[in-house]
């Protein structure tokens, strides 16, 4: 039982670290891109057209999307797990910090390696804090929600969601560019990629055993229809 209880005590603290060097790391990624200035991921368009707008600071400005995002939660019957709630204040924290010990870049030679560093470096955050399992960033957890009321498929959705964002933020002064699309190419096989990296076993229950190499809980079936909603403890997409 002692052996027991350790084991699911250092999963535990390894999903935490995961989640939050994730979250942390994301923010991070994100500075890169921002400075590399060669266009932004879908919603940080938006964040950074709305800073332009409002003269808060791009951080702040995640933040504060995020939470309102989150709110959109409640008509859609959505339950936030503490990755959820996490992904709010943390990504957005570390965005602004980065920028401040980073300054702006002169010149391709630096701010293509920024790009790219920071695509590949949001492909391991990504990795790292859905591995975690504790919750579906706010962006997502509105994608999976409307899937579910709407009877959508989670592609038609999100493109929806994100062509949105996308044209809002670039109206308002957001920087759209190469680095978009080339971070929209990129970011789904570096997801995948690291997700298997950072994957962890789910803690084993004394007297259950799973034969070597299957599953302890089977995958659903990754259709074109709605999908349930993902308890807290879970995730389906980034952000």
């Amino acid at each position: 039982m002692a052996r027991t209880t350790r084991r699911s005590t250092t999963h535990l603290s390894r999903r935490l670290v995961q989640l939050y060097a994730g979250l942390a790391l994301y923010g991070a990624s994100s500075a890169l891109l921002v400075r590399a200035e060669l266009g932004l991921e879908p919603w940080g368009v938006l964040h950074q057209g709305l800073a332009e707008l409002t003269g808060i600071s791009i951080g702040v400005v995640s933040i504060i999307v995020g939470a309102v995002v989150l709110l959109l939660w409640i008509p859609l019957r959505q339950r936030p797990g503490l990755g959820t709630v996490s992904n709010v204040f943390v990504v957005g924290l570390a965005m602004d910090g980065t920028l401040a010990v980073v300054g702006e870049l002169d010149g391709y030679g630096f701010r293509v390696p920024a790009l790219v560093l920071g695509i590949v470096l949001n492909g391991v955050a990504t990795g790292l804090y859905i591995a975690g399992r504790f919750g579906p960033g706010p962006r997502d957890g509105l994608m999976t929600g409307l899937n579910r009321v709407t009877g959508r498929s989670i592609r038609l959705v999100r493109t929806a969601i994100e062509v949105a964002v996308v044209a809002t933020g670039f109206v308002l002064g957001g920087s759209l560019g190469v680095g978009t699309v080339v971070y929209a190419l990129a970011i789904g096989p570096l997801a995948q990629l690291f997700l298997r990296v950072f994957a962890l076993p789910e803690p084993t229950t004394p007297g259950v055993t799973t034969a070597p190499g299957e599953p302890s809980t089977p995958a659903p079936p990754l259709g074109s229809g709605p999908v349930a909603a993902p308890a807290p403890g879970q995730a389906i997409l980034p952000q």
